[in-house]
């Protein structure tokens, strides 16, 4: 059985231009012609077809297409083994570029659909995106992950700066704690803990006691967040973990 030019356009879905251009250049020449002359194209010629758009496909230049296909040598199971191979690579390629872009979104979820001023206005060095992978690998699965994304959705500018005033105010009043020699197991550091815990309540998610000491336990678990507090005030991030361990003891949570 052999096919027109225009049947095998369809079958493949490129041009009928295209087809004649494969002849001219002699990649792709049709086994017979009609008695008026017409092209053509027999089972092989097709199968020729598909290994050419596997190659354009992938990014091939059609001269370097013409080479591994008129190799003499060439063995046609390896020549698929090689497809395949390309194939799985290029999927790979392409489920890494989806992640990256569904982490992109996150970000923007995160509120961070600002003006490069806008984002050092709020965020300075610390810009979150910078972490938004990482965040989605370790808490994506989990319902406060969502909630704050959901919650971060609805923030304004204004809204960023005021979360961002609200942390500092209460790093500057853990730190002069800190400072004045003040235990981190007294009602002054606990309230501060409370209140700290209220924040990511009030902003984030509905954290209770439990999530709060988890917290606690990264930011000296983490040497980022532990560099982030000790910043401010050398001691620091050990210093709101007591704080917050001892809040979540005070109000009767047990660890574990």
């Amino acid at each position: 059985m052999s096919y027109s030019v225009g049947q095998v356009a369809a079958f493949a879905g490129v041009t009928v231009r295209t087809l004649h251009h494969y002849d001219e250049i002699k990649l792709l020449r049709p086994g017979a012609r009609s008695p008026a002359g017409h092209r053509r194209y027999d089972e092989a010629d097709l199968d020729r077809l598909q290994q050419i758009l596997f190659y354009r496909e992938l990014g091939f230049p059609l001269e370097e297409v013409a080479v591994l296909l008129d190799d003499p040598d060439a063995d046609p199971q390896a020549l698929l083994r090689h497809q395949h191979q390309l194939l799985t690579e290029r999927i790979e390629r392409l489920r890494q570029m989806a992640a990256a872009v569904e982490h992109a979104m996150e970000a923007r979820k995160m509120g961070i659909n600002l003006t490069p001023e806008e984002r050092f206005e709020v965020f300075g060095d610390n810009d979150p995106e910078q972490y938004a992978q990482e965040a989605q690998e370790r808490w994506g699965h989990t319902d406060a992950y969502r909630e704050s994304m959901r919650r971060y959705a609805t923030y304004s500018k204004d809204d960023l700066l005021r979360i961002k005033a609200e942390g500092e105010r209460l790093n500057k009043a853990f730190a002069a704690l800190l400072e004045a020699g003040t235990p981190p197991e007294s009602e002054a550091a606990m309230d501060l803990a409370e209140e700290h815990r209220q924040q990511i309540v009030r902003w984030s998610y509905d954290c209770d006691y439990g999530m709060h000491t988890c917290m606690a336990e990264i930011y000296v678990a983490d040497e980022r967040f532990t560099a982030t507090y000790d910043a401010i005030k050398p001691g620091l991030a050990a210093y709101l973990r007591a704080a917050i361990l001892a809040n979540a003891e005070r109000a009767g949570h047990t660890p574990g």
